[in-house]
């Protein structure tokens, strides 16, 4: 029998980080907060980069020049950056740098191996910490330079929220989205510099019993808002899938209905960080609904008509996508210049000329198209894509139940013909049963 092999640890030396930029995590309480390894790359550097407040607090004994950051700060980066070429850069984040922090800006900007990153606990860690709050069953949202819209694709009943501030105002946009998206009696509590020796947490109250703002009075614009969702009684219902309800939408008829949309959506097959065109958008529900899916989800909606266009904006507003690209203009035109797509969906003027092919077209391989329709001009058009393309062709038939006198009957929606394809990188095969396709 063998003897048990025995095993010795091997710590291999870690070489010295080569760097551009360090990049360091530092909280409210300041210097006293951070460890040796971070001290040290401060108290090196000949150039520290951060905020104003974040540079006020350093020490006397950083003696590098302290540079704070212009705004807009993404485009001043690499400029900024080049011109201390040479120099030892040390750049001060809040908290966790990769965490909505500045450290993916650089990483982005310079590539992940120029950059050297020494974290701190961000202000989520801390946060779940005081409220006993399992950080894996937190979702965070963060409001710091972007709408307060995008916090209602969040809202779920009983789903915890931890939303990052922008200021001193944003509880009070919390509490007001909340009441107007009918989550007003969700319980809400603001921790305030976290971290620091004037760490506070606010007493918990509802949205809807949030005091308005009062000059002197208000939270520390360095602030955390934390929320447990509570949907008020009557409440419009919006699931986490495709197909809300159709009264979630302003329209004005040219709307895909719920269970179509669902479909639709089922065949696009969104994931995290593609984009989508929605030709013909309506209403918007198609983008919308996409974009709900995951935060990374992009969409560009065209519309030719201006009407349409902005309702299509106050939708996406309402369900928690600010973000959606909306573009007045009639399609194929108005499709130039647009950033390739990863999906296509074509909900209206398919009889355009050129429409479908310019779609097509713009696909990359592995591209998804569905298009729908309920003319029978519009299916032969789709008929014949089929032939050259490929793809799955569908009719979508839906009834509903009605009073029919004192009985209860079927009412019949429009058909709708869906086709659905995958762009490959071969030539397309004829389908069953047709003749002459391309090949």
């Amino acid at each position: 029998m063998s003897p048990t092999p025995r095993y010795r640890a091997v710590t291999a030396a870690r070489p010295a980080p080569t760097a551009a930029v360090t990049v360091v995590g530092i909280g409210a309480d300041g210097w006293k907060g951070i460890p040796d390894t971070s001290r040290q790359a401060l108290l090196g550097a000949d150039v520290v980069i951060g905020g104003p407040r974040q540079l006020d607090l350093l020490p006397p004994e950083c003696d590098g020049d302290r540079i704070p950051w212009p705004s807009p700060l993404r485009p001043a980066v690499p400029g900024l950056l080049a011109a201390h070429a040479g120099r030892r850069i040390a750049v001060l984040a809040s908290g966790d740098p990769l965490f909505h922090g500045i450290g993916r800006t650089l990483a982005e900007v310079l590539g992940a191996a120029s950059v050297h990153v020494l974290p701190h606990p961000s202000s989520v860690s801390y946060a779940c910490a005081r409220l006993g709050w399992p950080l894996e069953d937190t979702e965070v949202v963060t409001l710091v330079g972007r709408p307060a819209a995008r916090l209602a694709a969040a809202l779920h009943d009983r789903r915890r929220l931890l939303v990052l501030s922008a200021d001193a105002a944003t509880p009070g946009e919390v509490a007001a989205l909340l009441r107007d998206r009918g989550f007003g009696p969700s319980r809400m509590r603001v921790l305030e510099q976290l971290g620091g020796d004037r760490e506070r947490t606010t007493g918990e109250t509802s949205a809807d019993d949030w005091p308005p703002p009062h000059p002197g009075r208000g939270p520390d614009p360095l602030n955390i808002v934390a929320v447990e969702c509570r949907r008020a009684p009557g409440a419009l219902r919006l699931g986490a899938v495709p197909g809300l309800p159709d009264e979630a939408y302003e329209h004005d008829g040219q709307l895909t209905k719920r269970h179509v949309r669902a479909a639709t959506l089922g065949a696009l097959a969104p994931a995290p960080g593609e984009l989508l065109w929605d030709v013909g958008g309506g209403s918007g529900s198609i983008a919308v609904e996409w974009m709900r899916t995951h935060p990374a989800c992009r969409a560009i909606t065209v519309e030719r008509d201006p009407l349409r266009a902005e309702r299509i904006v106050r939708n996406a507003q309402r369900l928690g996508v600010p973000g959606l690209r909306v573009v007045t203009g009639a399609a194929p035109a108005a499709l130039a210049g647009l950033p390739r797509p990863d999906a296509v969906f074509v909900g209206g003027g398919l009889t355009a000329p050129g429409l479908l092919d310019a779609c097509w077209e713009a696909l990359p391989t592995g591209g998804r198209l569905v298009a729908n329709t309920v003319t029978l001009e519009s299916e032969a058009l789709l008929a014949d894509a089929r032939r050259r393309h490929g793809g799955e062709l569908v009719r979508l038939a839906v009834a509903h139940a009605v009073p029919v006198g004192g009985f209860t009957g079927w009412r019949q929606a429009m058909p709708v013909t869906q086709w659905a394809v995958h762009k490959t990188s071969e030539p397309s095969k004829a389908v069953p049963g047709t003749a002459g396709a391309d090949t």
